[in-house]
């Protein structure tokens, strides 16, 4: 992904209104994040766990939803696996995340939801880059180019339920 400044993040939120886009926590060391390779960047916001954003490219530009992180069960024994990368992850790894739907609907209360890996950091998983534990990344044939595909497509079907 190629690095992205916060008034363009602030901009390409489409399920939430410019106030709450203008006043959401936006990590500050963007020019530190590893963009090459990161397929969508997402994260939570450090004031309200159970808030998070994301943010991918999608043509030219950019779209950003906003996230809203179940509460942890008080015991979650099993893995579970996240929807987008694929990752499974012990306790509380894999969250449900819910996103208001953008427009008429999204006001009218609407939502949709995935099971994502709760630090939204797929991209490194897949890579390698962090470690989510033993087992945690199947052994897979899809090279790593066809897996990026498969999480970004994955990502899109998600996108487009939260913009439907």
């Amino acid at each position: 992904m190629k690095p992205v400044t916060e008034s363009e993040i602030r901009a390409s939120f489409v399920n939430c209104t410019k106030g709450e886009a203008k006043r959401m926590a936006v990590p500050r060391d963007l020019a530190g994040k590893p963009w090459d390779d990161l397929d969508f960047f997402g994260w939570q916001d450090p004031a309200s766990p159970e808030r998070a954003y994301l943010v991918a490219r999608e043509g030219d530009g950019l779209v950003g939803i906003a996230l809203r992180r179940a509460a942890p069960s008080a015991v979650q024994a099993r893995r579970t696996m996240c929807s987008l990368c694929l990752t499974t992850h012990a306790g509380g790894g894999v969250a449900l995340m819910t996103a208001r739907k953008a427009g008429k609907s999204g006001q009218n209360g609407n939502s949709v939801g995935a099971y994502m890996c709760t630090d939204l950091a797929c991209s490194l998983y897949m890579r390698g880059k962090k470690d989510a534990g033993p087992g945690a990344r199947l052994h897979e044939s899809l090279s790593l180019d066809a897996q990026v595909e498969r999480t970004i497509a994955n990502l899109s079907g998600f996108l487009a339920k939260v913009r439907a």
